[in-house]
């Protein structure tokens, strides 16, 4: 049982990644250059400095990059980015979720001021 429940949060990001590529295909309306204020991410997990100044730059972070698959605010993260490829959600919610994301998974957060 143990096992099983070490590869659920894994199980979700397979499926999370899926889900992802499959709006990425099928969407025509999808906002691909949704920008944001950039983030900048330094980490040992990480491996080096990142900027991300889009949704889809945070979305491939958080599915391919990010240093645990689990957590609240990571999930909250990747459900922002979700929502707001689609068109429901603004950037800079998505902002805001990926930076309290960055704070709960121990990743160095570097504001660029206005």
């Amino acid at each position: 049982m143990a096992k099983i429940e070490r590869l659920l949060p894994t199980a979700r990001k397979l499926h999370i990644v899926d889900e992802l590529a499959e709006i990425r295909k099928s969407c025509s309306n999808v906002k691909q250059t949704a920008h944001f204020r950039p983030v900048g991410l330094a980490s040992m997990g990480l491996g080096h400095y990142a900027v991300i100044n889009s949704v889809w730059d945070a979305a491939r972070t958080l599915l391919h990059d990010w240093p645990v698959d689990d957590g609240e605010e990571y999930f909250e993260a990747v459900k922002a980015c979700l929502d707001a490829i689609i068109g429901d959600l603004p950037p800079d919610y998505v902002r805001a979720a990926f930076v309290r994301a960055a704070q709960e998974a121990g990743i160095a957060v570097i504001e660029v001021a206005d």
